[in-house]
């Protein structure tokens, strides 16, 4: 799910943990083709809290979208989890996906805006108001910053911009926090989820949208039909200047489906070890 990287450490959200992983080599130092290894390092159990965005503060903080909780969390030494902030219109922590928040952005080293589906105070409200019921919320005020977007994700601040995915609809597009409203700046085949930045261009995950409830009915479907085009799992690079595309990447077979990517400025092939890799054995860095 969730992913967050400066390059030396990558975090990773899973179905019910949390990973923080290392890059074992050194500058110039190669693991066969690769000159990045991520390596498992901690591993905190969340349980299936249906953790979504993950982020660092500048005090080093790991945050999180406890999606299930309706809030954002850190993890604890000794329990599952530690709620930090959850917004107003929701009146308890409890195990119901009410609103479905899932995306959070950092602005100055600390959390600042989330995204939610809906503000539905009920458990599995969002799924009614998935077409023009998701918003931006300001942390900690709660106040609402724009609101009539379509399953809104993977809000992120660049160059002094908030940017954010209006997945419903399959739009990449900026907010004016002045006015309150969304500026579509391009449009990409399919279901939007992940969103990383090298300088002048942004890298869009896109998925096939899965056939059920969740995903029916969206503007996503007409914008599709309306440029000839269906749904592919893949990645897209805009060109945040023009906003043509730059360059593409599809994805084929059984996967369908991408949450989030992380830029890592400089590497060419980066790869990671699982915890049950055979190679974790031998792969020992001295501190």
């Amino acid at each position: 799910m969730g992913m967050w990287g400066d390059g030396q450490t990558l975090w990773l959200s899973t179905l019910f943990q949390l990973w923080r992983l290392e890059n074992a080599l050194k500058p110039g130092q190669m693991f066969g083709v690769h000159d990045c290894l991520y390596v498992p390092r901690v591993a905190y159990t969340l349980g299936n809290l249906d953790v979504h965005d993950v982020a660092v503060e500048a005090t080093g903080r790991v945050v999180f979208a406890a999606t299930s909780f309706n809030c954002i969390a850190t993890p604890s030494e000794r329990d599952n989890f530690i709620p930090l902030w959850s917004p107003p219109f929701i009146n308890g922590l409890v195990k119901e996906d009410r609103c479905h928040l899932n995306g959070l952005a950092t602005d100055d080293g600390r959390i600042r805006y989330v995204t939610v589906v809906s503000r539905s105070n009920i458990v599995d409200g969002w799924r009614d108001q998935r077409r023009n019921g998701g918003c931006v919320l300001e942390v900690p005020s709660g106040r609402v910053l724009v609101d009539n977007l379509s399953m809104p994700h993977s809000p992120r601040v660049h160059g002094g911009q908030l940017w954010l995915l209006n997945s419903g609809t399959g739009y990449l597009g900026t907010v004016d926090l002045t006015a309150g409203r969304f500026a579509p700046v391009a449009f990409c085949p399919g279901y939007l989820r992940g969103l990383a930045f090298a300088d002048d261009y942004a890298v869009v995950g896109l998925s096939r949208p899965r056939h059920d409830e969740n995903f029916g009915g969206l503007e996503l479907e007409d914008n599709l039909g309306a440029n000839g085009l269906q749904a592919e799992c893949g990645l897209r690079v805009v060109n945040l200047q023009t906003g043509e595309m730059a360059h593409w990447l599809k994805i084929e077979g059984m996967v369908s489906e991408l949450y989030d990517v992380v830029v890592i400025p400089g590497i060419v092939s980066p790869a990671a070890l699982g915890p049950t890799f055979e190679e974790l054995r031998r792969v020992i860095v001295v501190g």
